[in-house]
């Protein structure tokens, strides 16, 4: 299906939009506040606004028997890898982070094989080696760019290449037990619960370990401010403009979300990568916007 230019704008803006989530997260990072109260906030606005599209589209509330435990399930699942992309961001270059995290339709493929024993399609498994060789180029895991060398590039980036990672293959994981157990209700509806059980998962943290952080300065404020408005605006455009332009809301087009991030640092954060980085980056953003596309297609 061919996409009008309404909805590749649309798709697009989104995009933008979940980029500069991860931008503005940054900022807030950066004055006092800590992962666990941002995704707080963001995820309880975010429960609220999806809350009232459901109530405003009156979309059914009802569960079978099995549906409760997945939504739960997922839920949780859904806020460790919450925990863990924005523990990349902080620790990572935005775009870099959200690279390692675009891996996540090879842990779909995996997971599926696992949990299900679904075969790969053949072109997951042609595309892999280029989307690793494009990711190692990305993070220039042997530090050639940098000029640190692989041990000490890794010294540098291990541990958020390692909450990017976990971040994908947890979110592979939810996607999987999604698609096969709870794939018959309203996407509103799973959204609805994943970002409630987010919330209140993060906030009973908040409350009994981490405290809450705030920001401590008028930049931390606006970071916090804008990644819940970012975060927010993009999930309530793609539950109420793209189905009325009848478009699927995860299209592989969104994948362009690093893409508008590393210009988005590179511009507000100063966070230049070196021009090999850059090609590495646009390979993986590649693959992952092949696989999408032949999904749609097929």
């Amino acid at each position: 299906m061919r996409l009008s230019l309404t909805a590749f704008a649309t798709l697009l803006l989104i995009a933008f939009l979940m980029g500069a989530n991860h931008v503005a997260a940054r900022f807030a990072f950066a004055h006092g506040v800590d992962v666990t109260t941002a995704i707080a906030v963001r995820s309880s606005i975010t429960a609220m606004v999806v809350g009232l599209i459901l109530w405003r589209a009156k979309v059914s509330l009802t569960l079978s028997p099995k549906h409760p435990r997945v939504l739960l399930g997922v839920g949780f699942l859904i806020a460790i890898q919450s925990y863990c992309l924005y523990s990349a961001v902080a620790r990572l270059p935005v775009a870099l982070a959200l690279l390692g995290f675009n891996t996540y339709p090879l842990w779909i493929a995996l997971w599926a094989r696992m949990l299900y024993k679904h075969q790969p399609e053949p072109a997951v498994l042609r595309v892999m080696p280029i989307m690793l060789i494009g990711l190692a180029l990305a993070l220039d895991v042997l530090g050639a760019s940098s000029g640190l060398g692989a041990q000490g590039q890794w010294a540098v980036i291990g541990e958020g290449v390692f909450f990017a990672l976990a971040a994908a293959a947890l979110f592979g994981i939810a996607m999987v037990v999604t698609q096969h157990e709870a794939g018959d209700l309203d996407g509103r509806l799973r959204t609805f619960s994943t970002m409630t059980c987010v919330a209140i998962l993060a906030w009973l943290m908040i409350g009994t370990q981490t405290g809450l952080h705030l920001p401590d300065a008028a930049e931390g404020w606006m970071g916090l401010c804008m990644l819940s408005l970012f975060y927010g605006t993009g999930f309530t455009i793609m539950f109420t403009v793209l189905p009325r332009l009848g478009v699927v809301g995860n299209s592989a087009i969104m994948n362009v979300e690093p893409v508008f991030a590393l210009v988005l640092a590179w511009v507000l954060l100063n966070q230049a990568i070196a021009p090999i980085q850059v090609a590495g980056a646009l390979v993986v953003v590649s693959t992952v916007m092949y696989l999408g596309l032949r999904k749609r297609q097929g």
